[in-house]
C-alpha cells in the first residue's frame, strides 16, 4: 500500500490499515527510524501498553521504576 505526502507533510493512512488496527481520527501514530527504514506504530492510550514489544525486554519494569522514583521526588 502506498500514500502520498502533501506539501504540508501530511499523508493518509490507507483504509485497510485503519480498519485492521481499529484506528480513528483521534488516534496517534509513532514514527520509528529502524535501521534505514521507517516503522509506524499505533500509540495506545495506555502508555505501558504502547511500549509492549518495543524493546529488548524489561522496558515496562524500567518505566514503572522511573515513574515510582518520580512520584517519590514529588
Amino acid at each position: 500500500m502506498q500514500s502520498t505526502i502533501t506539501a504540508r507533510g501530511q499523508t493518509v493512512v490507507p483504509a485497510a490499515i485503519r480498519n485492521k488496527f481499529h484506528l480513528g481520527p483521534a488516534d496517534r501514530l509513532e514514527w520509528i527510524l529502524d535501521n534505514g527504514s521507517i516503522r509506524v506504530v499505533p500509540v495506545r492510550a495506555n502508555p505501558i501498553e504502547a511500549l509492549r514489544g518495543q524493546g529488548k525486554g524489561g522496558a515496562t519494569a524500567r518505566l514503572l521504576a522511573a515513574r515510582k522514583q518520580d512520584s517519590a521526588r514529588e
